[in-house]
């Protein structure tokens, strides 16, 4: 550790000094290169328990982090590095910042994933070829396409035909980067053409094909159940601390894999219309608005209006999202692992951030999770001294709490699934009745 400290010893010349740098220096330019060919572009090809986790900079053999622990992270990130990226899909990741929450979802359904899955493959077997005394496609790499066409089955079906060209394409890089049944070096001319053979036969709609009827009822929830694991994560990453970095093209659904795919043309001028159409029922009727993106989430539109929605809230709030600080919320009541909550306070400006979590055990596929029948009695403990009138940034309504110490999930989670609460003035009114008042 030392020698990367550059902590020299004291009997050390110049000459030697410099000797020494050029080593480190020598090593670092190494060490990057070595990181990504070895783990980043083999084994994260190879390791495919589950694949969402197979990601730039992660630890694939961890299923994420606590509650606890994300509060501990951003709590060390807003003392020691404040304006840190938030990056959620980049020019390198390994998969769209959709299709990783899409099969996420599959962490919380082992059972049901591990039922489909025996199901696919036994549908499947007969169409594998024999290479070399070997199934094609291999067990691992048969594993690693199912999670794959989970997480970025398009939901357009006009872009269908596409999206079978980009997984042939994306399934042949796939297997010569993990480099055990072929690679750049030696590519193996069979076992490739039969895997595509084994993939155009999945993805082909004629009657004879049994494998997509049986594909797409889970495909339908891991993609429903997905839309809230997206929001969730996009409010977060527009309210933690740091500063949240959208990718071209992330605004709508990412549903891409690894370069070259992340980097396709992004069609700005869709982008520019669902924009503007934003703005406008914004300001003539959001609620009405609301009510019909999550009815159509495949749009992609509900993500976008999140996404404004926060952003407009960043503007007008700079310091607060800028340097405020950071403070975990307890939240109580029976469903309280299916919330994360903090907030956020600079000078007499408050915000509350609200993400839901695990929904799969919580509402049915096709219900959202909203009002008292779904999050009953579950609650948020606010700071002592908290104001009792908060304006929900994305809904745009205002809520008057009675206690300064409570607020109702129910209540808050009424129109959107998350929400983003501000309070400037920090106002305490104890003879409050909670309203919600849809008007303002």
């Amino acid at each position: 550790m030392k020698s990367f400290l550059l902590e020299f010893d004291e009997h050390l010349n110049q000459e030697d000094k410099d000797k020494w740098l050029h080593f480190v220096m020598r090593l670092q330019q190494f060490t990057g290169p070595l990181m990504a060919k070895g783990v980043e572009d083999t084994v994260l090809y190879i390791y495919n328990r589950l694949i969402s986790l197979n990601e730039v900079g992660s630890t694939p053999s961890k299923f994420g982090v606590s509650v606890e622990d994300f509060h501990g992270f951003n709590q060390h990130r807003i003392a020691y590095w404040p304006h840190t990226m938030s990056g959620s899909s980049t020019h390198d990741t390994k998969r769209g910042e959709d299709v990783r929450t899409r099969i996420n979802v599959l962490s919380e359904i082992p059972e049901e994933w591990e039922s489909y899955l025996q199901k696919w493959q036994e549908i499947n077997a007969p169409q594998k070829d024999c290479v070399g005394g070997l199934d094609v496609p291999a067990p691992n790499d048969e594993y690693f396409l199912y999670q794959t066409l989970l997480g970025a089955f398009p939901v357009d079906e006009s872009e269908y035909p596409t999206f079978v060209e980009r997984i042939k394409e994306y399934i042949i890089k796939a297997i010569r980067e993990a480099k055990v049944n072929t690679g750049w070096l030696r590519p193996d001319d069979d076992y490739e053409s039969s895997l595509i053979k084994f993939v155009e036969h999945l993805l082909n709609k004629s009657e004879d094909n049994e494998f997509l009827p049986a594909f797409r009822p889970l495909q339908h929830k891991v993609q429903y159940y997905g839309v809230f694991n997206s929001l969730s994560q996009t409010v977060l990453k527009l309210t933690s601390p740091g500063v949240p970095d959208i990718y071209q093209g992330t605004e709508l659904w990412d549903l891409s894999l690894v370069d070259p795919d992340n980097r396709r043309p992004v069609d700005f001028e869709k982008r520019a219309e669902f924009l503007k159409e934003i703005k406008t029922k914004i300001e003539s009727d959001i609620l009405g608005f609301i009510e019909e993106i999550l009815q159509t989430p495949e749009t992609g539109k509900i993500k976008m209006f999140l996404i404004y929605q926060a952003l407009q809230a960043r503007r007008d709030y700079l310091d607060l999202f800028q340097r405020g600080n950071y403070q975990k919320l307890i939240v109580m009541g029976s469903l309280k692992d299916h919330i994360v909550a903090f907030s956020r306070k600079w000078g007499d400006s408050t915000a509350i951030i609200i993400a839901p979590r695990l929904l799969t055990k919580l509402v049915n596929e096709g219900e959202n999770p909203l009002g008292e029948q779904v999050w009953r009695e579950t609650r948020i403990c606010l700071p002592s001294g908290s104001s009792l009138v908060w304006k929900n940034a994305i809904t745009q309504q205002q809520l008057k709490g009675e206690r300064e110490d409570t607020l109702w999930i129910r209540d808050v989670l009424t129109h959107f699934p998350v929400a983003l609460l501000i309070n400037e003035q920090g106002e305490t009114n104890n003879d409050s009745e909670l309203i919600v008042d849809s008007q303002n």
